[in-house]
C-alpha cells in the first residue's frame, strides 16, 4: 500500500511504525473473510481492510470523525485477521495508533468517557472491584434480567496445597479473576501440586495492564507492567521455572511487555526476560503431562471447547488445550468457525454490548451448548460472557481436570 504521511509524522516513532505497517498491506482482503464483525454487518469498514483505510486517511489527511471512531471501536482486536494475513500485517499495532490519533482529535461523548474511566478505576484493582462485586451480589435479586445474567457464577475455590516442592512456578493471580473466579487458580495449584510443582504468588504484582491499555490509558498500563517486572524478576533469579497464567488474555498482555516498554531502556531488558518466561498453563502442562501422569476418576465429562482469541491468535497455542485434554482421556469437541471471537474481547462486551451478544449467541449455537456436559474455555472474560447466555456450565478447563482428579 502506498502512503503519503507528512514528513513531521515520519519523524515520530509511531508515525514511522504506522507507515511501515500500512506499506505491508497488499489489499488482498483475506482478513475480511475471517473478521467476526464483518461477518455480522457486511460493512467493509467493519473489517480490517476498511479500518486500515480509515486509519490511513486519518494519518494522511489529518481528518477523523465520530464515524471513523465508531468503526475502529467495533474492532474486537481478536487478531483473527493477523492469523489469516499472508503479508504479516501487524494490524493490532496499527489499530492502537489509529485509536490514539482519533481520540486526540475527536472527543468522546461524556457517557463513553465516564464508562472507560470507571473501568480503569475499578477493574484493575481487586480490593476496589471486590467491594463493588459484593454490592452487586447483594442486590442481584433486584436487577433486571439482562444485568443479572452478567453476574458471574462464583464457585468455592477449595484449599490450596500446603506442600512445598523443589520445583516452583510463579502463578499470576490477576485482577478480575482473583475476585470472581479464584477457583481457577486454586484448581491450577492443585493440579501442579500433583505433578510435584509448587506455586508462588509474588508480593507486589497486580493487574497485567490490559484494561488500562485497552481503554486508552497507556501510561497507567506501562506503570503496571513496570511494577510486575519488579515483583517477578527476584523470583526468576531465585529459580522459579516460569510465570504461569490461567487467563490467556493476561498471558498475551505480559508477553507483549517488550513492545509496551520498547522506549524504556531501564525496563526493556527485564520486560524481555519476563516475556520469555511467561507461559499459558496449557503450554506449560503440555510439556509434562501424559495419560499416565495424572490419575482421573471415570467417567469423564463430555467437553465442548471454546478457544479464546488470545490463546489461538495471540499466543499461537491453537490445539494445545484440546490435545492435552484428549491425552488425558476427555472427549473434546470444537465448534465450526472456531477462529471467530465469542464477543467478550476484554472490555468489548461492556463497550459494544449489542455486537457482543450477537457474537456470543452465534458461538454458543456452534458450541452445541445444550448437548455438552460442560463448556470449557481458557480465559475468564470468555467464561463469564458465554455463561451469561446458557444454562450449561462454563468452566476453565483446568477446573475440569482438577474436579476429575482421583483424590488421595
Amino acid at each position: 500500500m502506498q502512503t503519503r504521511l507528512s514528513s513531521s509524522l515520519l519523524q515520530t516513532d509511531w508515525g514511522k511504525e504506522a507507515d511501515s505497517i500500512l506499506r505491508t498491506c497488499v489489499h488482498c482482503g483475506f482478513c475480511t473473510a475471517t473478521c467476526p464483525t464483518y461477518q455480522l454487518t457486511g460493512d467493509e469498514l467493519d473489517g480490517p481492510r476498511g479500518r486500515i483505510y480509515l486509519i490511513k486517511q486519518a494519518l494522511e489527511e489529518t481528518t477523523a470523525t465520530a464515524k471513523t471512531r465508531k468503526h475502529l471501536d467495533r474492532c474486537l482486536v481478536c487478531r483473527s485477521c493477523e492469523t489469516t494475513c499472508p503479508s504479516g500485517v501487524r494490524y493490532h499495532n496499527l489499530l492502537q495508533i489509529g485509536k490514539q490519533v482519533v481520540d486526540a482529535r475527536v472527543q468522546r461523548p461524556l457517557n463513553e468517557r465516564l464508562l472507560r474511566w470507571g473501568m480503569r478505576t475499578l477493574l484493575p484493582y481487586p480490593a476496589r472491584f471486590a467491594a463493588l462485586f459484593k454490592l452487586g451480589t447483594l442486590f442481584k435479586p433486584l436487577m433486571p434480567a439482562a444485568l443479572k445474567a452478567k453476574m458471574p457464577v462464583v464457585h468455592t475455590p477449595g484449599a490450596r496445597p500446603a506442600r512445598t516442592h523443589e520445583r516452583n512456578v510463579l502463578l499470576f493471580e490477576g485482577c478480575v479473576q482473583s475476585v470472581v473466579a479464584s477457583s481457577i487458580n486454586a484448581a491450577a495449584s492443585r493440579v501442579l501440586d500433583r505433578l510435584g510443582i509448587g506455586c508462588i504468588t509474588a508480593n507486589g504484582e497486580g493487574c497485567c495492564g490490559a484494561v488500562s491499555n485497552h481503554t486508552g490509558d497507556v501510561p497507567a498500563g506501562v506503570e503496571m507492567a513496570r511494577r510486575n517486572i519488579d515483583s517477578w524478576l527476584p523470583h526468576l533469579d531465585a529459580g522459579a521455572e516460569a510465570i504461569i497464567t490461567t487467563a490467556s488474555a493476561c498471558g498475551l498482555e505480559i508477553r507483549e511487555y517488550p513492545e509496551l516498554l520498547k522506549n524504556d531502556p531501564a525496563y526493556l531488558p527485564g520486560a524481555q526476560r519476563i516475556a520469555s518466561a511467561v507461559m499459558d498453563i496449557s503450554e506449560f502442562l503440555s510439556q509434562s503431562v501424559d495419560n499416565t501422569t495424572l490419575e482421573l476418576s471415570k467417567p469423564l465429562p463430555q467437553i465442548s471447547f471454546h478457544a479464546p482469541c488470545t490463546l489461538q491468535h495471540g499466543l499461537k497455542q491453537t490445539g494445545t488445550v484440546e490435545g492435552l485434554l484428549q491425552k488425558l482421556g476427555f472427549s473434546v469437541s470444537t465448534p465450526l468457525d472456531a477462529h471467530l471471537c465469542c464477543g467478550s474481547a476484554g472490555t468489548y462486551s461492556i463497550l459494544q454490548p449489542e455486537m457482543a451478544l450477537q457474537l456470543r449467541d452465534n458461538k454458543l449455537e456452534k458450541l452445541g451448548a445444550a448437548d455438552a456436559d460442560v463448556i470449557a474455555t481458557a480465559n475468564i472474560g470468555c467464561m463469564m460472557h458465554l455463561q451469561s447466555g446458557t444454562g450449561t456450565a462454563v468452566r476453565h478447563w483446568i477446573e475440569i481436570i482438577d474436579a476429575s482428579l482421583e483424590r488421595v
